[in-house]
């Protein structure tokens, strides 16, 4: 055969020859076509090579990413089209080898279109578009010598019937489609041809070096495969991404943005006749990107047929041979799709623009998603910032409830939004599907469909179970976690009362509970996956049976494999829309409670229509110190708060005068609860409220640093010496509720913070509970009296402190929640002389001495800072950000902590687990090698076959339910041995552990971690496991069919190796940066909710406001770019499996001669098709499963805590009998063994019935006695003897079940007030009733619906703080021990009430002994025994009496101050 050349070889044709004209040669028009490429390729490659020097735009911008000429991604994709075209024409040419012209002009076309693409995206980046005219010529002269061929080939009669005569005409529409676009830029931007040229400026992102987010800005090929995130992804290898890595939003999509997009979609349809709709408003805002991602999926979908009919088109023509043609000859389009080497690139680009569709449509809509999240956070928020005191106090709206509002409910709709193209495009895909194998194999299809079909409901009924168990579970791990949350908070009550075992069987019994839906929900889980793995292969041999019998004949391999590919391809629609309709049921669910919380109508008190304060007529004096007096429970906090606005209103109005007040101001009425104060107010609440942030965040609160008014305000609250304790001084982070201070600093830090701001107002509510004498003392002069007053401000103080009243301008006295009397002392003092003198008596002084009140500088209070952390706890954190490790540190997965997860769950369970897994994958291989052999021997009978095959088709139905039970049976067993473990380590973990770990991280282990373990590690480990196996099985059925391949496997593996590799270092950061971005997200808005009153009195809203859009701002980055960097795996791991695709098709049509059969090739190509499917899911599935394990890192870590001692050297028992005496014989006392001692050689005897009083200043070691009593501390020397027995060589149980002690702050747990009192259920109601009516509630409780069984709330928050102590009294009588402890037990009572309670004491346990440790000095006059302790040493011990007579003695000292 003679050399190739351009014209053709065959002479005698004449091929040279333009004797009729040279237009009528077809070899000269198609030599024409050559001219606009080579001139294209030969003007733009020494620009593109020498570059473009300075000439670049000349506003600085970050990126070189700036997008600004019209048309852009019509261009993108019309010249993609035109690539694709190129190719078919190469493709119609080849088949004529010996034409050069058929396919020359095709191929430099193909590298034309890709130099003009990569031309013009150089020209429009370095913004210099005069020379795009180069490509304005090129395109005019591809479009005049294409319309010549085009011509030509009507003239002489090629129509449509002939391919080669479609492709010129597609190209010549489209050469005409780029010369319009090239024309409008011309046009827009008058870079030639105009005089002034248009100037053009980057949008406000590009210029801002903060954003980094730039998949809006990019071009269409690093849109659709994320070229952009190269850089962080590889560059993540080295060092961790960090949230500055990550930068800000790009504007559209910050929070702000759309809460105003919806705000204003929601607004428009304000119609008077129907309320608006939140779904149409969603609709209205975010509705186009929805449409956009449909339409992606839509042709996702399509294209996906393509492989089941590319497969069935290789098989089929497999074997023919096309006939050689020797002169120019014109083929049909069906000639070209059945040429197998065509149709194996055809499935390559189907398989490419399938998944980059895919991918495309899944970020639009998690783009959308992330959107609408952030701006139902931001609507959620103003709800938050409007709802009424009320709702929170009454318990109609719980912080739990605002959490999961925030963290689950709005995930749920972004997830729902996630899926819902699925919703539109699903049935499209099975109509299509359906069609198809109708198409294939006839009537047969359709039963084989129907099998799918009346299978859907059952899985669908699967779906609702498992929604509904699910609900359940969640209703479980609340309730546990509700009551682990109040063991946590209550700790060192339950250790001290012996009381941890009781409440630990309770958790453990809702965890029980919990476990069980658990089980339910491993078994429908099972079923489900089941279902999915058996319909396909149901439907195959019902299909294959039904074919037999019907058509008497064996289906042909290209039917057959067609066949099972379309199947494949049916059940994933048919199985996800039920888990969508599930999915759109939950996100209806979730915007339910986003709305109803509206309209507050305001008639109410707190909540019922009973008033809480009734009849109040008052008015606060401008400028001067007002003080609220009264019983606990009478109302004083009520009626800060009706005046703060924050109760609803039955009647009646609350006039605020604006500030200063001019004679002719008119009063205002106080707004409904959901408007702002007219001004704002400083406020300092009772149960003190911090933020997580440092000590001097908390009392600026926002408003600007003043040094002079921060130092004076700090010393007025004597918190310098405090301050100099903490680690990192003012700039040490507090928060957790204030968790690492005691109780007086962080009443004092609130304090403070009300003085700070600059208010024209002030209210105090009880600033003195928690503080001692001294302390107080100072606070009133300094701060109250100096400080404030000085700047002549309003004061509103509510106290029990009456020696204080002599300060006051105006006194309201209150009892029952109305005024009892209002006015100065004076005024009392001739009114209401029974009042007065009830006064007088109380605070047990002559009217002189009332003014002899005496200042004494306050030593500190020891502030519980947490000690750095636990050793372990250091390694890990060192371990953890050692940057030298991390390159290989951060690549490894964990493997030792999968190991501990595993072999928790039990060894036989992985046995049979792995056992299982396996077999199941040999006996699938099996059945599929199985019909490859049926469908290509002739010889074997029809019917034989497909009856021996039903029963290996059941083993593998069997053995997909077995498989996945394992697997989740696994987790479960894990998650109850894990979570058994945690609880019983941490219950019974020294109360020292308290102090140094945060509440919030003991209760992450609990919450987050343990609903990892439970839910969230089984289904990833079986979709792992799943996924590799049928990767691997694919491969080898692959390799098995056509060994060749693999040789093209080492390549591949090798990529596969690197994607995963960067990826999942990348995506461990990017899920811990969304992790750790969302958690003071959540704090901010359970912050807020706790600190209402305090924010609204403020008037520190916006500020508020501002922060929670940084922070959703913040989260919604992390989220995004996670979002991206999923995407960047899967288009390349999708593109990578089309590649093995394109290779096993290749290598199979080469050995297609070499006697392979052609079922053979259908094997291998379907098994090919489902690696695309699963080889993203291997990695994703690993990295998520990197991240889930470290849940299960975190909980072992707490399972090496020290637990305290329960068992006793030798267990003697203290007997039942009243009297004791207590000896302490040198006793010294530390919290750890690494801090110094807090009590240091105490000795002290105390006799059987005495009452000892404990008094010292604050840090003086009194608590840390009463501790010692309990064996709660570190006796490291000396002891403590009750009746004769050493109690460190008690066991624990033993010695706490025979003391009492009653805290400072007094603990309640949400159940009954019977179980508040007794939850041990060893007393009868009389015992009960009797406690209650020595601790002054009889009749508070009988008044209680239920009694003794009425509710307590969360916390007791039903209560007022003093009844809550009283409660605690309560609890110590009925339990009727030999020692009662009073740990300052009476600090945030009225002093009437105290005075009561003391001669109770004194009576109800007259003949027992009951130390006290008092704040206020003169209730322990009573005692027969007095300790002075200072700096953890006894001072004086004596009878009070006898240490009165010393006049320079500490308790002579103490006495006069509290005078």
């Amino acid at each position: 055969m003679a050399g190739l050349s351009f014209c053709g070889n065959n002479v005698t044709k004449n091929a040279y020859s333009v004797d009729t004209g040279m237009l009528n040669n077809g070899c000269f028009v198609d030599a024409l076509n050559l001219v606009p490429h080579v001139f294209l390729l030969f003007i733009t490659f020494p620009i593109l090579f020498i570059g473009w020097g300075s000439q670049s735009s000349k506003v600085q911008i970050h990126h070189n990413t700036w997008l600004h000429f019209p048309g852009h991604n019509l261009r993108w994709i019309l010249t993609f089209t035109l690539l694709f075209v190129h190719v078919c024409e190469i493709a119609e040419g080849i088949m004529d080898t010996n034409h050069l012209h058929l396919f020359m002009p095709a191929f430099m076309g193909f590298i034309a279109a890709t130099t003009s693409v990569v031309y013009y995206h150089n020209i429009e980046t370095s913004n210099f578009p005069k020379l795009l005219l180069a490509l304005f010529i090129y395109w005019v002269l591809a479009f005049i010598t294409k319309s010549i061929k085009l011509w030509k080939f009507a003239e002489y009669g090629v129509g449509v019937l002939h391919l080669r005569f479609c492709i010129t005409a597609l190209l010549v529409v489209l050469y005409g489609l780029l010369m319009a676009v090239e024309i409008n830029v011309i046009r827009v931007r008058r870079y030639v041809f105009f005089a002034n040229p248009q100037k053009v400026k980057p949008p406000e992102d590009l210029q801002d070096l903060g954003v980094r987010f730039l998949q809006p800005f990019v071009n269409l090929l690093s849109k659709a495969t994320y070229w952009w995130m190269n850089p962080l992804i590889i560059g993540a290898h080295k060092r961790p991404i960090e949230l500055k890595k990550i930068g800000k939003l790009p504007i559209a999509m910050r929070a702000l943005t759309n809460y105003l997009k919806l705000k204003d979609a929601y607004e428009d349809q304000r119609d008077p006749e129907k309320a608006p709709s939140i779904w149409r408003s969603m609709y209205r805002a975010f509705g186009r990107p929805i449409l956009l991602s449909s339409t992606f999926r839509y042709l996702a979908d399509l294209l996906g047929f393509a492989g089941p009919l590319c497969i069935y088109g290789i098989v089929e023509h497999l074997n023919k041979k096309p006939v050689p043609y020797f002169e120019v000859y014109f083929m049909s389009s069906n000639e070209l799709l059945q040429n197998t080497s065509v149709l194996a690139v055809l499935l390559f680009l189907a398989l490419v623009l399938q998944r980059t569709f895919l991918q495309a449509s899944y970020y639009v809509t998690i783009e959308t998603g992330i959107n609408l999240r952030g701006a139902l956070l931001a609507m959620i928020y103003n709800k938050i910032l409007r709802l009424s005191t009320s709702n929170m106090s009454m318990g109609e709206m719980t912080l739990g409830q605002i959490n999961n509002l925030v963290a689950i409910e709005t995930n749920q709709l972004m997830w729902f939004l996630f899926l819902c193209p699925n919703l539109w495009a699903m049935p499209v895909q099975i109509v299509m599907g359906v069609i198809l194998l109708y198409y294939l194999l006839g009537t047969s299809a359709l039963i084989g469909a129907s099998v799918i079909v009346l299978l859907a409901p059952v899985q669908y009924l699967i779906a609702t179970k498992l929604a509904d168990t699910q609900k359940s579970t969640l209703d479980q791990s609340t309730e546990r976690l509700k009551k682990t949350t109040e063991i946590l908070k209550g700790i060192k009550l339950l250790k001290l009362y012996a009381w941890e075992n009781i409440f630990c069987d309770s958790v453990e019994d809702t965890r029980g509970k919990e476990l069980t839906s658990l089980r339910t929900f491993a078994l429908y889980t099972s079923m489900s996956i089941f279902m999915n793995a058996a319909i396909p292969i149901a439907a195959v041999l019902v299909t294959f049976v039904s074919h037999a019998l019907i058509n008497k004949s064996k289906p042909s391999s290209s039917e057959a494999f067609a066949a099972l590919a379309l199947f494949h391809i049916l059940v994933t629609p048919l199985f996800l829309l039920s888990t969508v309709v599930r999915f759109a049921v939950k996100a209806m669910v979730s915007l339910i409670p986003l709305y109803p919380v509206q309209v507050n109508g305001g008639f109410f008190t707190w909540g019922s229509n009973l008033s809480t304060l009734s009849d109040i007529n008052i008015c606060i004096p401008t400028g001067q110190l007002t003080m609220i007096v009264g019983q606990v429970g009478c109302g004083k906090s009520s009626l800060l708060l009706a005046m703060l606005g924050e109760m609803q209103t039955l009647s009646g109005k609350v006039y605020w005068r604006t500030l200063p007040s001019p004679p002719s101001s008119l009063p205002l009425p106080s707004p409904p609860s959901s408007l702002p104060l007219p001004y704002s107010v400083g406020y300092a609440t009772q149960k003190s409220w911090l933020l997580n942030a440092t000590v001097e965040d908390n009392i600026t609160f926002g408003s600007p640093f003043n040094k002079q008014r921060y130092k004076t305000v700090i010393d007025a609250c004597s918190l310098q010496p405090d301050v100099d304790l903490l680690p990192f001084g003012d700039q040490t982070e507090i928060g957790e509720r204030g968790i690492n201070l005691s109780g007086g600093q962080r009443q004092r830090i609130c304090v403070a913070r009300a003085l700070y701001q600059n208010t024209n107002i002030v209210f105090l509510d009880d600033p003195f509970s928690a503080l001692d004498i001294h302390l107080s003392d100072h606070l009133m002069q300094e701060g109250i009296l100096k400080f404030l007053q000085d700047d002549k401000r309003t004061v509103v103080l509510v106290t029990h402190k009456l020696q204080y009243l002599i300060h006051a301008d105006w006194i309201i006295a209150m009892k029952d929640g109305s005024v009892l009397r209002e006015g100065t002392l004076k005024d009392i003092q001739t009114h209401d002389v029974e009042l007065y003198e009830h006064w007088k008596t109380l605070m047990n002084r002559q009217d002189q001495e009332l003014e002899k009140t005496l200042r004494r500088a306050s030593t500190p209070e020891r502030p519980r800072t947490r000690s750095t952390m636990t050793k372990k706890e250091e390694e890990e954190e060192e371990e953890d950000d050692n940057m030298s490790t991390t390159t290989s540190r951060r690549s490894k997965i964990p493997w030792r902590v999968c190991w501990q997860y595993l072999s928790s769950g039990g060894f036989l369970m992985v046995f049979l687990m792995v056992f299982s897994k396996l077999l199941k994958h040999s006996v699938m291989v099996a059945i599929d090698y199985w019909l490859a052999e049926w469908t290509a021997n002739g010889d074997v009978p029809v019917n034989g076959t497909a009856n021996g095959d039903v029963p290996v088709n059941g083993t593998a139905n069997a053995l997909c339910l077995i498989t996945s039970l394992t697997v989740e049976f696994l987790g479960l067993s894990a998650a109850t041995n894990l979570h058994h473990n945690l609880l019983n380590k941490i219950i019974h973990a020294p109360i020292r552990f308290f102090d140094v770990t945060p509440l919030g991280q003991i209760l992450n282990r609990f919450s987050a971690d343990t609903n990892i373990i439970d839910q969230h590690i089984p289904p990833t480990l079986e979709s792992l496991t799943r996924s590799t196996l049928l990767c691997l099985s694919a491969i080898g059925v692959i390799a098995f069919v056509t060994p060749s391949f693999l040789i093209a496997l080492i390549p591949l593996a090798v990529s596969f190796y690197f994607i995963q590799k960067y990826f999942r270092v990348a995506s461990k950061d990017l899920q811990d940066l969304d992790d750790s971005t969302q958690l003071p997200l959540l704090c901010h808005f359970s912050e807020t909710a706790e600190g209402l009153t305090t924010i609204r009195a403020f008037r520190h809203e916006s500020r508020f406001k501002q922060k929670m859009l940084e922070l959703t701002d913040t989260n919604n980055t992390a989220y995004l770019f996670l979002s991206a960097a999923n995407r960047w795996l899967e288009v390349r791991t999708d593109y990578l499996g089309a590649v093995i695709v394109l290779t096993a098709a290749v290598a199979s049509i080469w050995s297609s001669g070499k006697s392979l059969p052609s079922s053979m090739v259908g094997l291998g190509l379907t098994y090919a098709l489902t690696v695309t499917n699963y080889l993203n899911w291997v990695v994703r599935n690993l990295a998520d499963l990197e991240v889930q394990m470290a849940a299960v890192k975190k909980v072992n870590s707490f399972l090496s805590t020290e637990s305290e001692n329960y068992e006793a050297l030798r267990a003697p028992l203290l007997t039942k009998r009243p009297l004791f005496t207590i000896k302490i014989q040198d006793l010294c006392v530390r919290y750890d063994p690494l801090l110094k001692p807090v009590l240091k050689h105490v000795n002290a005897y105390i006799n059987p019935g005495q009452k000892v009083g404990i008094c010292g200043r604050t840090g003086s070691g009194k608590s840390s006695l009463s501790l010692a009593f309990f064996n709660m501390v570190d006796v490291f020397e000396g002891r403590i003897i009750i009746d004769g027995i050493d109690i460190c060589k008690l066991p624990l149980q033993t010695l706490r079940s025979r003391l009492s002690i009653i805290l400072q702050d007094p603990v309640l747990f949400s159940g009954s007030i019977r179980f508040n009192l007794d939850p041990e259920r060893t007393c009868t109601d009389d015992r009960l009733w009797e406690a209650l009516e020595i601790a002054q509630l009889k009749n508070m409780v009988k008044a209680l619906s239920g009694g003794l069984d009425a509710v307590v709330t969360e916390g007791g928050e039903n209560f007022s703080v003093g009844q809550r102590q009283l409660f605690c009294l309560a609890r110590a009588f009925v339990r009727k021990s030999s020692i009662l402890i009073m740990d300052e037990a009476t600090a945030s009572i009225d002093m009437a009430t105290e005075n009561v309670l003391q001669k109770v004491v004194m009576t109800a346990f007259a003949d027992r002994t009951v130390v006290t440790i008092a704040h206020r000095v003169h209730t322990i006059l009573e005692a027969d025994l007095v300790i002075v302790m200072k700096r953890g040493n006894i001072l004086e011990m004596d009878k009070p009496e006898t240490l009165l007579e010393n006049e320079d003695g500490m308790f002579a000292s103490f006495v006069r101050a509290d005078m």
